[in-house]
């Protein structure tokens, strides 16, 4: 969900992460709640301009921004919130829209330490993961819950009949989020960045697999072993099949694309023929 911010930014994001964990290791946070306010402030600072353009400027001192961060947001929301936002508000952003793109990071990364406390990880990804292929093979279902037009009630009403019976709470959060406030970004889009998210809570790249038959466990455990030793850091599949791929694998890891598949040489042959 950090994708595109720059540099100051990234640094910014970094220093709330810090207060964010520590609060998570502390195990004193409910990281549940701590999530839905951290969302919730992001929605906050998205619809009023003038805070996030107070709260990231930089000719204010340091002390003045995290001082109006506590200002406005203590008693409505827990004190980790207050804490969370102070820090980020404390940090240097390279632009107000990226203050709010910052602190709904740092609420998916307590969403994903919430689902971690209670040992809920892997089913979150895997649900998170399961979701956005079913929306991806169901385009009346895609476009109810993208309908910027239906009341974001309705659509919140949706995503938990949908999921609440069957999925994590971490999973309808995640999801619940994605579907109200997409701040013009594709649904698929936000479901992957929530995984990926969930993938870095334990130092874990995403990868995203697609091939022309189920792989078996010691297939997926060679790739995950050879992505390891190219990135240097372990690596989650997710395996979608596709007979349209007829053999091989494409792989796509952050925005490094490997298409290693039968489709894609005869398409590179017929295009050459065609040349």
């Amino acid at each position: 969900m950090a994708d595109g911010l720059q540099g100051a930014s990234r640094a910014a994001l970094a220093a709330a992460r810090e207060r964010l964990d520590a609060l998570a290791d502390s195990g004193q946070a409910d990281l549940g709640r701590l999530a839905e306010e951290l969302f919730a402030v992001a929605d906050l600072l998205d619809g009023n301009v003038g805070l996030r353009r107070a709260l990231a400027d930089a000719s204010r001192g340091e002390q003045a921004r995290a001082g109006l961060a506590e200002a406005v947001l203590r008693g409505q929301v827990s004190e980790p919130t207050v804490e969370v936002l102070a820090a980020a508000a404390r940090s240097r952003w390279s632009a107000p829209s990226e203050l709010v793109a910052g602190v709904e990071v740092l609420a998916g990364q307590a969403n994903a330490a919430a689902a971690e406390r209670e040992g809920r990880l892997d089913a979150y990804e895997d649900e998170l993961f399961r979701f956005q292929r079913t929306v991806a093979g169901a385009p009346a279902l895609r476009t109810a819950l993208s309908d910027a037009s239906a009341p974001a009630d309705h659509r919140a009403a949706l995503v938990e009949d949908l999921l609440a019976a069957q999925a994590a709470p971490e999973t309808v959060r995640a999801v619940r989020e994605a579907v109200v406030h997409p701040r013009g970004r594709r649904l698929d889009a936000l479901l992957e960045l929530h995984g990926r998210v969930a993938a870095e809570r334990r130092q874990r790249l995403l990868a995203h697999v697609v091939a022309a038959t189920p792989l078996t466990e010691q297939q997926r455990e060679r790739l995950a072993g050879a992505l390891a030793r190219q990135y240097g850091r372990a690596v989650q599949l997710n395996v979608d099949v596709d007979p349209a791929v007829v053999g091989g694998l494409r792989v796509q890891v952050g925005d490094e694309l490997v298409d290693g598949t039968v489709a894609r040489r005869f398409d590179v042959v017929r295009r050459g023929l065609a040349g």
